[in-house]
């Protein structure tokens, strides 16, 4: 956690609003994006420190104005009450503050790079250009804030528990009824700032656009929760090709969308905004078969397996051998109605799924920079490459 990057007043905050969300829990299993090896976790970090240097400012903490605010921080105080409990807010909260560097908590800092990259449009009028700080317009920067906002705000509801689901193991049923409560409360707050914040671009094509980034990333989100609901082996067929759009309306669909809205706020023509939306599209999708991929290449795992069976070398190890020999898999796993994902891990890994997956992986990066191709060479453009190369190397 970075608080020497912020002013003496935020870093200040920084802490209270650390004090309140995390609490004294400490020790808790957290999911990096290049956990299995130390240097590319390096190589990333410096990825997305060069980034920031670029557009002027870091922008991990881009909606602390917002998690700072009064109203949140009675939120958290409430949250606070939550420590002890295994309610998942809790490690979202955490995630905030701990992960930023590690995890894609920057798509802010992409949707300043590609403003950058782009630069003014001679389709601009000159209150426009006066408007310009360091090669970025005041609205992309603010555009950028409200992407992260609307990503922060779903994280938060995600951690909404089923309590219809719960057993004795997850602790008092009027523990997770209250972390409900607060997700729903403190997820709601961060989309209403956010679309607070889209209205005051005061540009109604960039209201529409993002306003169907929302709508898709609720889709997505759906087709993911029915997904989650069957996670027991016997999950739909549904092939990577359908995989690859629920998680562009659940992954992709909101980066995209900012990188065309960026490119809207500027003035730029309909190519520049597709390819702006191009580039955010591949690169997320990129990110999200990097992290999926992660299980199956990191070492050390310390003999903790942990992997979704709705993530793509699962897809695509079923999609080789087919429905019936992946029964078959599941069968030889189970134990007493659980599975045994070690097991299941050494299986898909002998496949080709794996594989075919990290070059599902690099197609999609591939397309991403070919995106690029259309903005001059520059710093912000060779940023955006560079995020790229990181999440499509596995070596």
């Amino acid at each position: 956690m970075r608080f020497m990057c912020l002013p003496p007043f935020a870093r200040c905050c920084s802490r209270a609003f650390l004090h309140f969300w995390v609490g004294g829990e400490r020790g808790t299993q957290r999911r990096f994006l290049f956990s299995g090896s130390p240097s590319s976790a390096s190589q990333w970090n410096k990825v997305v420190s060069d980034a920031e240097k670029i557009v002027g400012y870091p922008t991990s903490f881009m909606s602390l104005r917002c998690l700072l605010s009064d109203e949140l921080s009675n939120i958290a105080m409430q949250v606070r009450k939550l420590v002890g409990t295994k309610h998942p807010l809790l490690n979202t909260a955490r995630g905030f503050v701990y992960d930023s560097r590690n995890n894609l908590q920057m798509r802010g800092l992409v949707v300043l790079l590609i403003s950058k990259a782009a630069g003014s449009s001679s389709a601009a009028d000159s209150s426009l250009q006066k408007d310009m700080i360091s090669g970025i317009y005041s609205s992309q920067r603010s555009l950028a804030e409200v992407t992260e906002l609307i990503h922060t705000a779903f994280l938060v509801h995600r951690g909404i528990v089923n309590v219809g689901e719960l057993t004795s193991m997850d602790g008092p049923l009027k523990d997770m009824q209250f972390g409900n409560k607060m997700a729903i409360l403190s997820g709601d707050f961060l989309l209403a700032n956010a679309c607070t914040g889209l209205a005051q671009l005061q540009n109604t094509k960039v209201v529409e656009i993002m306003s169907s980034a929302i709508g898709e990333l609720v889709q997505g989100i759906y087709y993911e929760n029915s997904n989650l609901a069957k996670e027991n082996g016997l999950t739909d067929d549904i092939g990577i090709s359908t995989w690859e759009e629920q998680i562009f309306l659940s992954h992709s669909a909101l980066l995209a969308k900012s990188c065309q809205a960026a490119m809207e706020l500027a003035k730029h023509d309909a190519e520049i905004q597709n390819m702006a939306f191009k580039y955010g599209k591949h690169m997320s999708m990129s990110h999200k078969l990097n992290v999926d991929i992660q299980p199956f290449v990191k070492e050390n795992c310390n003999g903790t397996v942990a992997f979704s069976l709705n993530s793509a070398p699962v897809v695509l190890h079923q999609e080789f051998i087919g429905r019936e020999a992946w029964l078959k898999q599941i069968r030889e796993v189970q134990i007493k109605g659980t599975l045994d994902y070690t097991k299941l891990q050494d299986a898909i890994k002998t496949g080709k799924g794996v594989t075919s997956a990290i070059d599902l992986c690099r197609f999609h990066g591939d397309r991403a920079v070919e995106a690029l191709e259309c903005f001059p060479p520059s710093e912000a453009r060779s940023a955006l490459e560079n995020i790229v190369y990181a999440v499509t190397r596995f070596s």
